[in-house]
């Protein structure tokens, strides 16, 4: 795989963010997220795809703000929903191989750039969907259904939690700890825990939601 000279100069702080997190990614896997992190960049100048425009902010504000989310998934079928760059879901993908991603949103040109990233990484554990989360329908619900800075907790459980199987969760990725939103949380519901996030190369406050359907 050939490595740009950007991709290069990123590699020694993704190892080093990597084992921060605590977690277990081997140096191919490593080399396939900054190959994601050149296509985002490149697409980006055209696209507008992320306010983030420096490959090295979009290491730690995207690649290791998603990676921080990977111990709490839970499988086989995980929904990325308003994935919009395929954010947290490429990434995701990219460490879990085992587990298949369904990259949800509306927009023609973030799902136009998933499509292509998916094919240039070779990611055969993901699916692309252009829809609205109103539209879309399933024939099985998922294991995870995960947000990144999607909407408010309500707002995601109505529109997505159809789409959490009776034993599944959804992950929510917050910044600050939402005592508002969490107040507004349907009685079906249930906060199993929130978790508060360490990210490598942030300073901002950041978090996940484990909530599970009752019942």
């Amino acid at each position: 795989m050939r490595r740009t000279e950007r991709s290069v100069d990123l590699a020694p702080t993704l190892t080093r963010g990597v084992t921060q997190l605590g977690l277990d990614l081997s140096a191919t896997v490593q080399a396939r997220l900054l190959q994601y992190v050149a296509l985002l960049a490149k697409w980006n100048r055209a696209y507008n795809l992320t306010a983030v425009r420096e490959p090295a902010a979009m290491l730690d504000r995207h690649l290791l703000d998603s990676l921080a989310v990977l111990p709490h998934l839970q499988g086989p079928r995980v929904l990325d929903v308003g994935s919009g760059a395929g954010l947290p879901g490429i990434p995701l993908a990219l460490a879990r191989p085992d587990l298949h991603f369904t990259l949800l949103d509306s927009n023609g040109k973030k799902t136009r750039f998933m499509n292509q990233a998916v094919a240039e990484l070779g990611l055969a554990n993901v699916s692309v969907v252009q829809s609205r989360i109103e539209d879309y329908q399933v024939p099985a619900p998922f294991d995870t259904v995960i947000t990144r800075a999607f909407a408010t907790v309500a707002e995601v459980i109505a529109g997505a939690g159809r789409l959490c199987a009776p034993q599944g969760q959804l992950l929510l990725m917050k910044g600050a700890y939402p005592i508002t939103e969490l107040e507004a949380l349907p009685p079906a519901y249930r906060l199993r825990e929130a978790v508060r996030l360490q990210v490598p190369g942030l300073d901002a406050e950041r978090h996940v939601l484990v909530i599970r359907p009752c019942g």
